[in-house]
């Protein structure tokens, strides 16, 4: 009899969502979904806002991620001016994304993932987080946690806070680094450097006990996009876009962001309030495309500072010059932690931050803006139309995670043929791996909710006629 296995909540996540696995009449796996199950509605409720309160209306977005939509909406704020910033303002602007890509990317491994990959995905559920590591290795959990307040420090000396700064504008930014703050930050670099090395030395020492994982889990071709430099190099603010195929093959280069249409339609699922962007020249079904670090690294030449670069050829000399193993986003996570660090290091001795210039003044210029910035999770969107007083008449807003929808529902297919045998006993660690796969992509669904701690979970096994043959709580 068919039946159907039910994961709801998804746990260790940001956000709220729940997956189903389909088994047909024989017992086999015939579909496997991620439903995204909470609505925001921001694109609508933003209309008929002045856009120079976007930059802290879309802040709200997220509680995890607010610099990406701070940063990306202050970028398209700049292109309805119709303003080229102030180099000192970009500098500061690149500083605070990184700030953010360290602390999100921190959190994601260190107190996400990082229970699966050094506990064991088969381990007790009930010890399987990040108290549970803080149990078995204090101190090395202790220097994860710092790892991602050093991202954090950032954030507040430039913006005045960690959590939703009101510090970018359309035009520049509101104030500079002050000599304090670049104190600050200088004199974490070293420990941050080295708690992000023994990150990615304690990663690879354990690779070998998830051969299965690196196999079942995320590991299928698929195109990847992301910034760019002019020259190919690692970019997370600047750039324009490509795409490139399961092999490195160019599919699509020197995108400038405010075509982007062209190259990226928007699908809709019947079972989940997240949309699904594919690459529009190849439809929706040969059209499924990654982001985010993986993503990044897949597209890019070279990492632009002396240490993530030699990471990158490390890690590229182990697997490929593509790497397609969604179990890798972790390793392209510590990477770009690494890179991160590196570039601060470098911007905040610039001598063009020595200038009071932060903000082009001027008014609406262009009744249309595309600002486009990688998000911790990816490449993120947005799109703006105003009338001539500058009042919001559209809003679109394409999130990292939704560009990876299409890949979480393949990866969830993925794992439930590779793990589930019997669906009348599926162990513990088989949902855990399901809800691995969707932690790899580290999706951020809604503001901040449920980041530590434990969540129920609920798995069910139901019968076509919605009788319940099977249940599974924790």
């Amino acid at each position: 009899m068919a039946q159907r296995i039910l994961i709801d909540p998804v746990t260790r996540i940001e956000g709220h969502a729940k997956i189903t696995v389909h088994i047909d009449d024989n017992g086999q796996v015939s579909d496997a979904r991620f439903h995204v199950v909470e609505f925001r509605g921001f694109e609508k409720f933003c209309e008929g806002r002045p856009f120079w309160e976007m930059p802290a209306m879309t802040g709200r977005v997220c509680g995890i991620c607010p610099v990406s939509h701070l940063l990306a909406s202050a970028k398209t704020g700049d292109a309805i001016l119709a303003v080229a910033i102030p180099p000192a303002a970009d500098l500061l602007r690149r500083m605070m994304n990184l700030g953010q890509i360290i602390q999100s990317h921190a959190l994601s491994f260190f107190h996400l993932s990082s229970p699966d990959l050094f506990l064991g995905f088969d381990s007790d559920p009930t010890q399987r987080n990040v108290f549970g590591l803080i149990a078995q290795d204090p101190n090395f959990a202790r220097k994860g946690i710092r790892l991602r307040q050093f991202g954090q420090e950032v954030i507040e000396i430039l913006g005045g806070r960690k959590i939703h700064p009101s510090w970018a504008v359309p035009g520049g930014v509101r104030e500079g680094l002050s000599e304090s703050g670049r104190d600050r930050v200088r004199a974490w670099i070293p420990e941050a450097k080295a708690t992000v090395a023994e990150g990615l030395n304690r990663f690879r020492s354990v690779l070998d006990q998830h051969k299965l994982e690196l196999e079942s889990i995320g590991n299928f071709p698929s195109l990847y996009m992301s910034l760019v430099g002019d020259d190919g190099h690692w970019e997370h603010y600047g750039g324009h876009l490509k795409f490139v195929d399961a092999n490195g093959k160019t599919v699509a280069d020197q995108i400038q962001p405010k075509d982007y249409r062209t190259y990226i339609g928007e699908s809709v699922e019947h079972d989940s309030y997240l949309k699904s962007p594919y690459y529009k020249p190849f439809g929706v079904e040969k059209g499924l495309y990654r982001v985010g670090p993986l993503a990044r690294l897949n597209v890019c030449s070279h990492m632009p500072t002396p240490a993530a670069n030699q990471q990158l050829i490390e890690y590229r000399q182990r697997f490929s010059r593509t790497v397609n193993s969604g179990l890798l986003y972790h390793y392209a996570r510590l990477i770009e932690i690494l890179c991160g660090i590196e570039t601060i290091e470098r911007i905040i001795d610039d001598p063009a931050l020595n200038t009071h210039m932060l903000r082009a003044e001027a008014g609406v210029n262009s009744q249309e803006g595309v600002g486009v910035s990688e998000a911790p999770r990816g490449t993120l969107f947005h799109h703006y139309k105003v009338d001539e007083k500058g009042l919001l008449t559209w809003v679109n807003l394409i999130i990292a995670t939704g560009q990876n929808n299409l890949a979480m529902n393949k990866t969830m297919l993925q794992i439930a043929r590779a793990f589930i045998k019997d669906p009348h006993n599926i162990p513990e660690g088989v949902l855990n791996r399901l809800e691995a796969g969707i932690r790899i992509y580290d999706p951020c669904l809604s503001c901040s909710t449920h980041a530590l701690g434990q969540m129920p979970l609920s798995v069910q096994c139901v019968a076509p006629s919605g009788e319940i043959l099977n249940e599974r709580k924790r």
